[in-house]
């Protein structure tokens, strides 16, 4: 490993405190070393708040250390004025001469400019550093503005014997199938995105939070499949405690408060309308835990970028049969007595 990927790793590392907390912003980590000796740090935390440019700049004690250092950053420094100044201004402003970049923004407001003002500025630029693993770690970010759409990630539980649910339940609630750490993993997945979207029959049979009750984070904004308007106005995603949008045919004649409805055309294809109406919304990913018939839709139609899937220690033996997804899974893991299973779509 070169100098430059040992800093740029480093960048990667602090990058992910970000996860789940910079959203519609990337993760980005800075460090600036002087003299092969690491004299600032910084990550970018939360939307509005101050890049990890800026970050790492402030925490340098001796500001004079930064006229011969090297500045390294897991995603380019933004060149445009949005809820906070350039970052390329402040590099400029404080003469570091040297700048390490893992990978280009693809967001069209930066797309090379910042590169370009920091050449023209008479700085040496350094791109592609690690550049896959810098894009590994934006890949919400990337899908969003290369793909036009949100990253998907399916996820699902299923019983040794390939059932998600039984036939029959005695009450309105849900049947579990994993463990508890299982499911305390699954709070921690929900918090990491942006969104999280289920069918009309998960709600009416398990009346679910869609929250993230079980671990410390944000919740993610909740998306709901309502084709004829058929869950109860008492169910609790209709709570008024998260955002909550509602595809269905036809729209309420009254309206709750934070609850938005978006009508589709179910005749038409549902995955495609549903990733392009949360692009619209600035959605940059969402977890599917919706059952079959919602999960089997975005993997039929070929939507979707990630699938997690529990193979729990219990047998159902007459059910709800799992989806079916065809393809070689990249890795398997056990937690506690369950198996997860983790694929990726390749096309």
């Amino acid at each position: 490993m070169s100098i430059q990927e040992k800093y740029i790793k480093r960048c990667i590392e602090l990058a992910k405190n970000g996860l789940g907390t910079t959203y519609p912003n990337p993760m980005v980590g800075s460090v600036i070393v002087c003299e092969n000796k690491i004299i600032g740090e910084g990550w970018h935390k939360k939307s509005g708040e101050p890049h990890a440019e800026v970050n790492a700049i402030n925490s340098v004690k001796d500001k004079s250390l930064l006229k011969k250092s090297t500045i390294y950053v897991s995603l380019e420094p933004c060149s445009h004025f949005g809820k906070t100044p350039p970052c390329c201004d402040l590099i400029i402003k404080n003469e570091i001469p040297n700048v390490v970049i893992g990978t280009v923004d693809p967001n069209e407001k930066v797309a090379g400019n910042g590169i370009k003002k920091l050449i023209e500025a008479g700085i040496q630029v350094t791109v592609g550093i690690l550049e896959t693993e810098c894009n590994e770690l934006n890949k919400r970010f990337f899908t969003f503005h290369e793909k036009k759409r949100p990253y998907i990630i399916l996820k699902w539980a299923e019983s040794k014997d390939g059932f998600i649910a039984p036939l029959e339940k005695l009450k309105k609630k849900p049947v579990w199938i994993t463990n508890r750490y299982s499911r305390q993993l699954v709070h921690k997945w929900r918090s990491e995105e942006q969104a999280i979207l289920v069918g009309t029959q998960t709600v009416i049979d398990d009346n679910p939070k869609l929250d993230v009750r079980d671990w410390t984070g944000n919740n993610p904004i909740r998306v709901v499949l309502d084709q004829n308007n058929r869950i109860s106005n008492d169910s609790q995603i209709f709570d008024n405690h998260i955002k909550t949008i509602v595809f269905s045919r036809l729209k309420p004649t009254v309206e709750k408060e934070n609850i938005i409805f978006e009508v589709i055309d179910f005749k038409q294809n549902i995955a495609i309308q549903i990733a392009e109406k949360l692009y619209k919304h600035q959605i940059q990913s969402v977890i599917i835990e919706g059952g079959r018939q919602t999960l089997q839709t975005f993997i039929d139609s070929i939507l979707w970028d990630e699938a997690r899937i529990f193979i729990g220690n219990i047998q159902i033996s007459e059910g709800i049969k799992a989806p079916i997804l065809i393809t070689k899974p990249f890795e398997k893991l056990s937690i506690g007595d369950d198996e997860l299973i983790l694929s990726r779509n390749n096309d």
